[in-house]
């Protein structure tokens, strides 16, 4: 994996960390191709309980695409006669790192740092839950090189904002500072800037503690209710009800209530 990219798993939490500050976390190839495979490791590990996506330095969580690389691939293009081969970056690495994350059948916590745009706006909706710095903003960006939305985010930011709410950022990108993205809901949790780490891994390690099975349920019941009828949506509940009423950690929550004691889940 590439050092723009650092990958660690510790007590089944793994920690994405972003690693190209002086670039302010910006995505070029082997950025994106290092955080596809890190997003898809951490969601296909079992023994990764949660994941917490963060990044290196003050300034940048990731303003997206790396424009300064981006500009010589499209002269490439041209040169080449293969005009959108540069923009095969959606297909190939956009959105398997956002399948992964929303898809990941484990808590998924975006550390927000500092400035988030484009597909690093995008990659931070993708996770379950973002703890932001009081110092960090949004901005959607696209429309501003004019491209339109990646990364997932015609997709979430609707989810989060509503669709209004939305259109406007797209249309009109700006930022968003850290707490009007608190309004908003684009933000769970504003902190102040120096205590963003260890805020963001309380919450992150409190998810991979937890019921694991359980969590995994919970995400894929709200996506499918957003897209699916009350009634196809009750029954995809009694699905998931019946996986997570069978798991270990079920009987574990149970009788730990019972004995008045905290439990301790396994995970599964």
């Amino acid at each position: 994996m590439a050092d723009t990219v650092l990958y660690e798993v510790s007590d089944g939490l793994a920690t994405i960390t972003l690693n190209r500050p002086e670039a302010m976390n910006a995505l070029n190839i082997a950025t994106k191709v290092a955080l596809r495979d890190a997003a898809r490791a951490a969601a296909d590990d079992t023994a990764v309980r949660a994941i917490l996506l963060t990044a290196a330095g003050e300034r940048a969580f990731c303003v997206g695409q790396d424009l300064k690389e981006h500009v010589g691939l499209l002269a490439a293009d041209r040169e080449a006669a293969g005009e959108g081969r540069t923009m095969s970056t959606v297909r190939e690495h956009y959105n398997p790192i956002a399948r992964a994350l929303v898809e990941a059948p484990k808590p998924v916590v975006a550390a927000v740092n500092g400035v988030a745009a484009g597909a690093g706006f995008g990659f931070a909706l993708a996770a379950d839950f973002r703890v932001v710095a009081d110092t960090a903003s949004f901005n959607t960006s696209f429309a501003g090189v004019a491209l339109t939305a990646d990364s997932g985010i015609s997709w979430t930011l609707p989810r989060v904002i509503g669709p209004s709410r939305a259109m406007d950022l797209l249309l009109f990108p700006r930022n968003v500072r850290a707490q009007e993205a608190l309004e908003l809901g684009i933000a769970n949790r504003v902190v102040p800037a120096a205590d963003l780490r260890g805020e963001a891994e309380k919450v992150a390690r409190g998810l991979a503690e937890g019921p694991t099975v359980a969590y995994a349920a919970l995400k894929e019941s709200v996506a499918y209710g957003l897209t699916h009828s009350f009634s196809e949506t009750l029954e995809k509940e009694d699905e998931l009800q019946e996986r997570a009423g069978s798991s270990e950690d079920h009987t574990i929550a149970v009788q730990a209530f019972v004995n008045k004691e905290r439990p301790k889940y396994s995970g599964r």
